[in-house]
């Protein structure tokens, strides 16, 4: 059905208590949706597909003649002009320990927390990635700098001189980055800067590297290097699926290991927070007059980083999971600030059955 009657739209806010879903046409009753909160796009229709779980989900459709066409969800062969994804929210109960993503949060986060003592005892943890699509821009007009009571004045047309594609590996217990730079990032690429942090770092009894799933990550390229640095026998015949790399290189009998990062969970890798302050620190108001240039300023500002700025996290994320659905009287927050009406502070009894966080105690 369409929504008639308005004169403005805007996209809509998915409800609540949805779950990820093929989309296309079916038949249905319309959602309940308040209008003052969300609209709709014009000449677009609004199904709703529910299952015999009771699992519900919206779907918007385009429509040239704002006519309501149906079709079997089952079917699935919908044009692309007709598709749309909706992120949703599970309405099944939040994941536990026994779930696969869990444990491998789990993992990753102890690798964080005995980082430092792995290191001591010839073990280093590495959280490697890429940073595609870093625009070499050059301003047409000069920056103006900032003066008393003038902001910083920029133009905002500019002149691209390429892009560049940055392979880093943050070394956590210390907070030091090795880097390759270079215009593309193949698996050829990416084992030569694994070659590369390797031949960087002090020799260690064993590497544990944290990477997401990108297939460059557990291409057969890598798993050649790791069978030559492991001294084990490379089979390609065995390695043809990516579930077998993928267990060939989280083997925890080798002296490289790779973790990998759930689905939708790249976020666990450190060097993410690194790549954020590089954004804001050097790509964000840069003024590059040509590539050679933008390599030769990274290059600087990545020595400069190691010999001034290095520094390991502090992680304190323990891999639970983040339930949305968490009533608020279980929170720490509300066991903090539940009783704001008589004093801010906990009470005595409250510190005492509910200390502060591992990470609190060994800071102290």
């Amino acid at each position: 059905m369409t929504m008639p009657g308005w004169s403005r739209w805007c996209e809509p806010i998915p409800p609540p208590k949805l779950w990820p879903c093929a989309v296309g046409y079916s038949s249905g009753s319309p959602p309940q949706i308040n209008p003052r909160m969300c609209r709709w796009l014009p000449r677009w229709t609004v199904s709703v597909i529910r299952s015999a779980d009771g699992v519900s989900a919206i779907l918007r459709t385009a429509s040239p003649a704002c006519k309501m066409r149906r079709a079997r969800v089952g079917r699935g062969a919908f044009p692309p002009s007709e598709r749309v994804d909706v992120l949703s929210i599970a309405t099944k109960k939040p994941a536990t320990y026994h779930c696969p993503a869990t444990r491998w949060r789990h993992d990753i986060c102890q690798l964080y927390v005995q980082a430092l003592r792995f290191y001591q005892q010839g073990r280093v943890v590495i959280c490697a990635d890429e940073k595609t699509g870093m625009q070499i821009l050059q301003r047409a007009y000069p920056t103006q700098p900032v003066q008393p009571g003038k902001p910083e004045k920029r133009e905002h047309e500019y002149i691209r001189h390429g892009v560049r594609a940055l392979l880093a590996s943050f070394v956590v217990p210390t907070g030091q980055l090795v880097w390759n730079l270079g215009q593309t990032r193949t698996s050829a690429d990416w084992a030569t800067h694994l070659m590369h942090v390797v031949q960087q770092l002090p020799a260690m009894q064993r590497y544990d590297w944290v990477v997401d799933n990108l297939n460059t990550h557990w291409s057969l390229a890598v798993c050649r290097l790791v069978a030559h640095w492991c001294h084990v026998p490379y089979r390609p015949q065995a390695l043809q699926r990516g579930v077998q790399r993928r267990a060939f290189l989280s083997d925890p009998t080798h002296q490289h290991v790779f973790h990998f990062t759930p689905k939708h969970g790249s976020w666990l890798n450190q060097v993410e927070l690194w790549f954020s302050v590089l954004a804001r620190r050097f790509l964000k108001r840069g003024d590059f007059a040509s590539a050679h240039d933008f390599e030769t300023r990274l290059g600087d500002y990545m020595e400069i980083y190691n010999t001034h700025h290095a520094h390991p996290y502090r992680w304190t994320y323990t891999g639970q999971p983040l339930v949305r659905a968490t009533p608020f009287s279980q929170t720490r927050r509300q066991r903090r600030q539940g009783r704001a009406w008589f004093s801010p502070r906990p009470q005595r009894f409250e510190r005492a059955l509910y200390p502060p966080r591992p990470y609190k105690r060994s800071a102290g």
